[in-house]
């Protein structure tokens, strides 16, 4: 493993966001305060996969389970997917959320530092150095903003009212994943905070999303400082879980409460191998083996793709076809955006129109320890 901490220590410190523009919110924001179960209420939680630009499709996704009248207590989320959980769980309306992800300046997620712009070298240069062509500021600061006129800031803003089980730790609405290659594993955010020595009500939500959705070289990797002085370096979740679908699951054996229901974007390898790592195509056209190709992307998404052969997985998971664009494709024109949300909006649909909690546990539930929510 190489060791980067060094290189980043001067990165430590933390930006603040800076709102720079305010508005007001044209969309109610939709309670997602959790409820006791009764016969005219529908629960479910919620995770979403990584998918970069394809995240779109999540929205239109939520649009349609909301629209079926489900409320959604928990939801969790790797990458691109962490981005849309976060609105989600600060009770964004999904007329809103349509409003803001097609509104989006998305090649401003491209924010080049000053060494990125030194002709010819820059991208280079920053990738050594930065590990990372793009500073991820923008992305930052327009999530800030949102959540913040949702008067969502830290996780302590997103506690859940209705936990029931230990630790306290998890007792929140939202998680998002991330890798720490510092200490070579997956964490999941705010749950894991106490690890660092740091109290997750006190974290920015921001910060954990920004986390998340470091991809590889792509984006700069961020820097999280343990209270003791120490520090890891974060990137994106999906390299180690980009479809973290059992993170809600319980494993007491007793009776879930609601169902956890999975939304994924990628196809499966061979084919998402260009989907997912865009410059392979390149690679490839150079003469870069297929055995390399498929080594590197089997190493992200292949414990996911193992998963979700599991018929009972298979059986709570939306799949949306995002084919037509691509993870980083971030000059993605009005169609490509309008296909990619409506997409998941029919996917979902079609999903909600066959499923039957009481047949899914009475098939996969019953006398295993496969589980499907609290």
């Amino acid at each position: 493993m190489i060791d980067v901490d060094g290189v980043l220590q001067a990165r430590v410190a933390v930006r603040p966001i800076t709102r720079t523009r305010t508005r007001e919110v044209t969309g109610p924001a939709e309670s997602i305060t959790v409820r006791r179960v009764t016969a005219d209420s529908l629960q479910a939680d919620l995770v979403l996969s990584g998918g970069g630009v394809k995240g779109i499709g999540h929205a239109g996704a939520v649009a349609a389970i909301r629209e079926a009248g489900y409320t959604i207590p928990r939801v969790a989320g790797t990458s691109a997917g962490s981005i849309v959980a976060a609105l989600v769980a600060a009770g964004m309306s999904s007329t809103r959320m349509e409003e803001v992800i097609k509104a989006l300046d998305w090649q401003r997620f491209r924010d080049p530092s000053l060494l990125d712009r030194i002709p010819v070298l820059g991208a280079g240069a920053s990738v050594l150095f930065e590990y990372g062509v793009y500073e991820g500021n923008y992305v930052r600061e327009w999530l800030g903003n949102e959540l913040a006129d949702l008067n969502v800031t830290t996780f302590a803003s997103l506690r859940s009212d209705d936990w029931q089980g230990e630790p306290d730790d998890e007792a929140f609405k939202l998680v998002v994943m991330a890798t720490d290659i510092t200490r070579g594993e997956m964490i999941r955010l705010p749950w894991d905070y106490h690890q660092y020595g740091l109290n997750p009500d006190d974290q920015l939500v921001v910060d954990a999303v920004r986390a998340s959705m470091s991809i590889p070289l792509f984006f700069e990797p961020v820097t999280l400082q343990h209270a003791d002085g120490q520090s890891s370096t974060l990137v994106d979740g999906g390299v180690l879980s980009n479809y973290p679908i059992d993170v809600f699951d319980r494993t007491d054996g007793r009776e879930p409460r609601w169902p956890t229901f999975g939304v994924t974007l990628l196809p499966p390898l061979p084919a998402a191998n260009i989907q997912l790592f865009p410059l392979l195509g390149a690679l490839r056209r150079r003469g870069f083996p297929r055995f390399m190709e498929s080594l590197v992307t089997t190493m992200v998404v292949g414990r996911d793709q193992g998963y979700l052969a599991k018929p009972w997985i298979q059986a709570r998971t939306i799949k949306v076809d995002t084919t037509r664009v691509g993870v980083v494709e971030f000059d993605v024109d009005d169609a490509g955006e309008n296909a990619l949300y409506e997409n998941g909006r029919s996917a979902a649909s079609s999903f909600l129109q066959s499923w039957d909690f009481e047949s899914y546990k009475a098939r996969f539930r019953s006398g295993s320890t496969v589980a499907v929510s609290p």
